[in-house]
């Protein structure tokens, strides 16, 4: 047998290439791996004296020879192949290790130019890869080190099976497939937003002990690009593993709080936030947060976009959470919440967590959504007063504060909200009336002297005619009804200011 190795990953590398050695096996090798094989005392050999051609262009040229493809890719089973081996007196290769140059980890550092780039895009590791992956009927292909113990096992017993040379080459396509979207992807910057063609680059952090519900399998995956923002860049501090609900609520919370500039505390349940406020005191900011529905709190996530203090953590401790957010913990909160035995803690990574490349992904059967994310800068100085009363300055502060609040709502979403605090809200509902309803029901007497966001414009006047009755006083939505006209007067028939954004925040 002969084998060619050649690795940028050399974890487990020398044991490995010393088992094949001792099995009998000639080595064959490039550029670092052969001096790391040399220097370890493993004979190898220079893949020139395979190809009887020197390594150019600076190693860019080195395995791209007929000797090298021509003996992984030839069919044992053809004889016309094995004829033309002979012929050209070339020998078969009958195990390739090779894993590629770390084109992912190079772009993540700062100030890494194109240059530099494209230095490291591996071109003959793929083409090793995919050559003996598709002759894995006669070809052993190992691409990640932690498949070495189980080629040695099998070797030294005799041979692989079937399924696992397939298993082995299925994931060695998946090896190249993933680099390649990495390489797309880089280059991508700058160019189309959604271009004609789109590969998703994901690798698994780590399996759940089930999805969404017990019969359903998960696992987490992180963007191969993604930089570790938001949930995927989390560390946990304390408590037991995160279940498959856990990381999309905490991905929910964590995109609230990142959404305010202000010390902000959100309470987030089933990804809508049923408590939100903002103060310069964190903890004044949570009490007022928890306020807003203290019922729907139970079991919910806590987040903040600031520093968890003692004085913060000693008011998350009076309730029941999953899980606490934050950008990160004092010692002292730290060992405040430790005592909460079933409380996960978290310190989140830096940053928004954008979705795949920048993008949001929707799955439909047989196919996906794709959409740039929700996140248009708004200023409140260029809203359209559509009343005859225009808001005051506080009422303008709320309205900006509910008008974040409502695009983090599941649609048709509602929230009422009052000194920068969120005081009642309806999600979810398949009409608007609904959610009003419900958003006045959890404000109950709060709802006085209020201010009400909707996601999307009203078409009938009754949304704000329940508004009235309630108590609301200002109201912010994005307009664009062919009603209204009717919504106005209704507006100003109970004294209430109303704002136009021309902007709508739907989320299904």
């Amino acid at each position: 047998m002969r084998a060619i190795i050649s690795v940028s990953d050399k974890t487990g590398l020398v044991p490995f290439a010393g088992f094949l050695a001792r099995q009998g096996i000639e080595i064959f090798s490039t550029g670092g791996t052969h001096k790391a094989l040399l220097d370890a005392g493993i004979a190898a050999e220079s893949i020139s004296q395979l190809t009887g051609f020197p390594e150019i262009l600076d190693g860019r040229v080195k395995t791209l020879h007929p000797s090298v493809h021509g003996g992984i890719l030839a069919r044992r089973d053809l004889p016309e192949h094995m004829a033309q081996l002979a012929q050209h007196q070339i020998e078969t290769i009958d195990l390739v290790a090779v894993n590629l140059y770390p084109f992912v980890e190079t772009v993540s550092r700062d100030g890494v130019d194109l240059t530099e780039a494209l230095e490291n895009i591996d071109i003959g590791g793929p083409t090793l890869i995919r050559a003996a992956a598709k002759n894995f009927p006669h070809v052993i292909v190992v691409v990640d080190p932690t498949d070495y113990p189980l080629v040695e096992e099998r070797l030294s017993r005799g041979e692989l099976d079937p399924e696992e040379r397939q298993r082995l080459a299925q994931k060695a396509f998946q090896h190249v497939a993933l680099y390649d979207t990495a390489i797309a992807r880089y280059l991508t910057a700058g160019q189309e937003v959604l271009p004609s063609e789109l590969t998703i680059g994901i690798k698994k952090v780590y399996d759940l002990r089930y999805g969404e519900n017990p019969h359903q399998k998960g696992a987490f995956y992180a963007d191969i690009l993604g930089g570790g923002v938001g949930i995927t860049g989390a560390e946990k501090l304390w408590g037991k593993e995160l279940s498959f609900n856990n990381i999309v609520d905490a991905d929910a919370a964590w995109d609230v709080v990142a959404d305010f500039d202000e010390p902000t505390a959100a309470i987030v349940k089933h990804t809508n936030p049923c408590g939100l406020a903002c103060r310069e005191d964190l903890a004044e900011a949570y009490r007022l947060a928890l306020a807003g529905d203290p019922v729907s709190a139970f079991g919910g996530i806590a987040a903040f976009n600031r520093l968890v203090t003692k004085a913060v953590a000693e008011e998350v401790s009076k309730a029941f959470y999953e899980i606490v957010i934050a950008p990160g913990f004092d010692d002292d909160a730290l060992d405040l919440l430790k005592h909460k035995k079933n409380l996960r803690i978290m310190a989140m990574g830096s940053g928004k967590g954008p979705g795949i490349g920048g993008l949001d992904f929707r799955r439909i059967n047989g196919g996906m959504l794709v959409q740039t994310p929700d996140s248009i800068v708004e200023e409140a100085s260029k809203w359209k007063t559509v009343t005859k009363r225009k808001p005051t300055p506080q009422e303008l502060a709320d309205l900006s504060f509910a008008w974040k609040a409502v695009k983090h709502i599941k649609s048709n979403a509602i929230v009422l909200a009052r000194n920068k605090a969120l005081v009642g809200m309806g999600a979810g509902q398949p009409n608007r009336v609904t959610s009003v309803q419900l958003a006045l029901r959890a404000a109950g007497a709060r709802a006085s002297g209020s201010v009400l966001a909707s996601d999307a414009f009203f078409p009938f006047a009754d949304n704000v005619e329940l508004g009235a009755e309630g108590g609301v006083k200002a109201i912010v939505q994005p307009g664009g009804s062919i009603r209204d006209q009717e919504v106005i007067e209704a507006a100003d028939a109970s004294n209430i200011a109303m704002v136009f954004t021309g902007v709508r925040h739907f989320k299904h």
